[in-house]
């Protein structure tokens, strides 16, 4: 007789349980599998196909197998469905990594060539997680795994999609996006990470079209004067008397020689810089709302990797930082460089690869909100849907507001 250990040991006992479940179709939903009464199913939220499981999984997974195990107990057909998120960008990011040790690119390689790359980096890590559900002896139905890249997902992503812009519920449009040119995607504000900086505020000459009491030119204070280039106007604030005289008047912007009007708008703080603040509607918020506040152009002058694009002459072609040298020496070279100072400022990066991010005019797909909030609002004011823990519904109803 073969004597007992006197400690547990689970990589020995564990897998062969495991293996007996499994194979006794336990977790499977099936009449002949396991008889009960009504249905109760729950859809695991699938894991990024980007690494392994973390301590926060194995958490969250222990909680909803404990639920899933105790409806089986009550009776209930139950079914636990598992499934993995091929997690796009995320994923991108991390066979880029992957790509840049072998010394590999994927603006080089290709896009099928890159796609390819993605899906090996799915299917080894995809294998490891649901190994690492399995050995925790989850109790998931892994007969009929889901990926969010399979066919059949995908045309039911494109069916919604389709049926949602009919029903005015998406909408496309060109807006200011946090947009990172290294991973050529937006980035939500919640996504962005700030750091603090140290760089220069930059005071450049922009010249009057006519004189204003003797004035010749005007002195706007920058921290990007790269992005002059696609200046359309000058703001002033309404509570700023001295600025008063060149309300309504122009300038002819320097390098593009673009005519520019002058206007008021409560954006602008007087206390900051000269008090004149130029306007790059497809690369700032605030711009971007003045420049609809008062019909301006919105002229987006880099591509999506933050190149500078066609018809600038010499800045074409060049990254921000390559531009943001060459203008301030055009401005130094014709004597419009007035000053610079020492200003430390919060810049947004990106969390996943750590670029600067870029205030970009982008098309882009979105949501509308306001359609959707009042039917998800009144489904738990009217007991439809139940918070538990009951406070939780006062934070949901005013995130939702």
């Amino acid at each position: 007789m073969e004597e007992m250990s006197k400690t547990y040991d689970p990589a020995a006992t564990e897998p062969q349980v495991l293996e007996k479940w499994l194979a006794g179709g336990y977790y499977q939903r099936k009449p002949e599998k396991r008889p009960g009464a009504g249905d109760c199913t729950v859809v695991i939220p699938p894991p990024n196909v980007t690494g392994k499981l973390h301590m926060g999984h194995a958490l969250d997974d222990s909680i909803q197998d404990a639920i899933v195990r105790q409806a089986r107990m009550r009776g209930r057909s139950t079914r636990w469905i598992f499934g993995t998120d091929h997690a796009g960008i995320a994923t991108q990011t991390k066979v880029d990594k992957k790509l840049k040790d072998e010394g590999k690119n994927r603006l080089e390689m290709g896009r099928e060539a890159f796609i390819d790359a993605c899906w090996d980096w799915t299917h080894e890590y995809g294998g490891i997680i649901q190994q690492q559900i399995r050995r925790m002896g989850c109790s998931i139905d892994f007969e009929d795994e889901r990926f969010t890249m399979d066919p059949d997902y995908a045309e039911a992503v494109r069916r919604v999609f389709c049926d949602w812009y009919h029903d005015g519920l998406i909408y496309r449009g060109k807006r200011i996006v946090n947009w990172c040119p290294s991973c050529t995607t937006a980035i939500s504000d919640d996504e962005a990470e700030y750091k603090d900086e140290k760089g220069h505020l930059w005071h450049l000459r922009y010249p009057l079209t006519e004189p204003v009491n003797g004035q010749e030119y005007i002195v706007v204070a920058t921290t990007r004067p790269e992005t002059m280039l696609g200046d359309t106007g000058v703001a002033v604030s309404p509570k700023d008397p001295e600025k008063a005289a060149f309300v309504g008047k122009t300038v002819k912007l320097p390098i593009v020689d673009r005519e520019i009007p002058i206007f008021e708008d409560w954006h602008v703080d007087a206390g900051f810089g000269s008090g004149f603040v130029k306007v790059t509607p497809a690369h700032d918020p605030n711009d971007y709302a003045m420049g609809e506040a008062h019909g301006l152009e919105k002229i987006n002058i880099f591509d999506e990797h933050a190149v500078v694009v066609d018809g600038y002459g010499e800045f074409s072609g060049l990254t921000r930082d390559e531009c943001r040298e060459k203008v301030v020496a055009w401005f130094e070279e014709h004597g419009l460089l007035d000053h610079i100072e020492e200003h430390d400022h919060s810049v947004m990066h990106c969390y996943r690869c750590d670029s600067t991010l870029e205030p970009w005019l982008s098309e882009q797909w979105f949501v509308a909100v306001d359609k959707l909030k009042g039917p998800a609002m009144e489904a738990v004011t009217s007991g439809k849907v139940r918070f538990n823990a009951e406070r939780w519904k006062q934070s949901y109803l005013a995130w939702m507001e």
